[in-house]
């Protein structure tokens, strides 16, 4: 959680730039003012001074990727290597030098210094109630390879989407995939404890889907946005079904960002933003509707659904239920066993994701990860 992916695999939001590969809609000119009629020099004003959406500056994403570093820093800082450990990786780093690499392969400190830190040990959650630690823990990570893959992951996709959306619904939205990421994750793996902030940058790519299905209308080349990210979606999953990678995590956040998605990343259709930037004195022949039928309907289940499911899913923890005993074939989802591994319950788990298609790039199963489970 790889080399630079082409932006145009994963990129499926607005650009007014029509000879790209990038989903987007035809920008029509405001009503009132025909764009055919107007003079050459008065038509390229239209088409480049008429934005149908507004364009905010990226300033949320960047924040959030100095903000996991910093806690990085601070983390590596408290764990004081040299101070609470034999020999450490890089001594001239003094207190932010590495565990050894037979304890922490990812070049990062102990897991006790993690649980300090806020990692998600469902024990405390359950028997102390410290519920902060299923969103504290979306900002830890395991060793400097976890915190740089994920980053990129998140200047790769967040950057485009808070440009499109804004800070304050992809911030939500971002936030909000983590803990349903961790509240899954804790559900059905309970003998670990738990960093990373792959929950969160799964439910970035269920808003993407979410937000091309309910935006559909205004979509051009839509089908094969929809099936490129469809794909996406599917081998970053399927891989998770390999021993030691927690998987639902990654299911809960994009479950979650999926939902949310419908609810924060709604577009209005293109009659009614041409009815509100339409020139002055001009009267429209009928009023358009701000919102497709069906936007509405996907919206209201949306919020339904989530409601249901993050109750549903705090009062079984919090009451300690152990989702492997009411779902026999849920452990499937995280592992699939073969001839080639085995899926016996194990303490050890690590995953990272590559920033070329988000894939979890491989595990770790070392003395470090004895009680850490890295998302």
């Amino acid at each position: 959680m790889g080399s630079d992916p082409p932006s145009s695999n994963i990129e499926i939001k607005i650009h007014p730039r029509r000879q790209d590969n990038v989903v987007h809609p035809a920008v029509p000119s405001p009503i009132g003012v025909p764009a055919a009629s107007a003079p050459p020099r008065q038509q390229q004003h239209l088409f480049s001074e008429f934005r149908p959406f507004k364009r905010w500056f990226p300033w949320m994403v960047p924040t959030f990727v100095v903000a996991n570093i910093v806690m990085f820093l601070i983390t590596m800082f408290i764990n004081n290597c040299p101070k609470n450990s034999v020999s450490c990786v890089a001594d001239f780093l003094g207190r932010f030098s590495f565990q050894p690499l037979k304890e922490n392969p990812l070049l990062g400190p102990s897991s006790s210094t993690l649980e300090k830190m806020g990692a998600l040990e469902v024990s405390k959650v359950v028997h102390r109630h410290q519920v902060w630690r299923l969103i504290s823990c979306i900002w830890l990570h395991a060793g400097v390879f976890h915190v740089l893959a994920n980053m990129l992951s998140l200047v790769f996709i967040g950057i485009r989407l808070e440009q499109e959306f804004g800070f304050v619904r992809i911030g939500l939205l971002y936030v909000v995939s983590g803990f349903g990421g961790s509240m899954l994750s804790s559900l059905f793996i309970q003998s670990s404890i738990s960093v990373g902030a792959s929950g969160a940058l799964f439910g970035l790519l269920g808003g993407m889907l979410s937000e091309l299905i309910t935006n559909w209308t205004i979509y051009a080349n839509k089908f094969a946005a929809l099936l490129t990210l469809i794909l996406i979606i599917i081998v970053n999953l399927a891989v998770g079904i390999l021993p030691h990678v927690d998987n639902f995590a990654h299911i809960g956040g994009f479950v979650s960002g999926f939902l949310l998605g419908f609810v924060f990343l709604i577009r209005p259709q293109y009659g009614w933003v041409s009815q509100r930037n339409a020139s002055p004195g001009h009267i429209a022949a009928s009023i358009k509707p701000k919102h497709k039928m069906y936007q509405y309907v996907l919206w209201v289940m949306s919020l339904i659904l989530l409601t249901v499911g993050f109750t549903v899913g705090m009062v079984m923890l919090l009451r300690g239920v152990n989702g492997n005993d009411h779902c026999s074939w849920c452990h499937y989802l995280s592992c699939v066993p073969t001839s080639k591994w085995s899926c016996k319950s194990q303490q050890a788990y690590c995953e990272v994701t590559d920033v070329s298609f988000l894939f979890p790039l491989h595990t770790f199963h070392q003395s470090f990860l004895d009680k850490l489970l890295c998302l």
